[in-house]
């Protein structure tokens, strides 16, 4: 498996935590930044890592901001993500099992440091229940074709 993670200035200690739990993993990990304290906008990291889910770069994202909302905003406004905020270890859980989430966006304020590696854990260990939720799923798709064929 190969992951994708990124952070604006608000996440990047956690960025760095997790960095070290996917190599700790065996997890292939592409850090798309940011990498300094200077301040950053989320966006563009949201885009990079979103993106590269997105074209089958990598197999999964991992997005951190301050509290998880601005990317997961981002994230969720590129084709074929399911960007899922997860502060607890439900959220995650039930994000891969009923979702099928392809980007696990965290609150680097909200959540502590051992926390989120749980939270990663879970979410990288759960798999897609399918069933019912395939039929969901391909409802959102739909969605999303209309809203990119009308381009509204």
């Amino acid at each position: 498996m190969k992951i994708a993670i990124g952070s604006d200035h608000a996440g990047i200690d956690l960025k760095k935590e997790l960095v070290s739990l996917l190599g700790e993993m065996k997890i292939e990990c592409l850090d798309l930044g940011t990498n300094g304290p200077q301040s950053v906008d989320y966006p563009d990291f949201g885009e990079r890592v979103s993106r590269d889910v997105s074209e089958g770069k990598v197999d999964r994202g991992i997005l951190i901001c301050g509290t998880g909302i601005g990317m997961s905003i981002v994230a969720n406004k590129i084709p074929n993500i399911r960007a899922s905020l997860c502060n607890d270890l439900f959220t995650a859980k039930m994000s891969r099992l009923h979702n099928d989430a392809n980007v696990l966006v965290i609150g680097g304020r909200i959540v502590g440091r051992d926390l989120a590696k749980e939270i990663v854990r879970t979410w990288l260990s759960t798999e897609f229940e399918g069933g019912r939720h395939s039929n969901r799923l391909n409802k959102i798709k739909l969605i999303e074709e209309r809203f990119i064929k009308h381009g509204l």
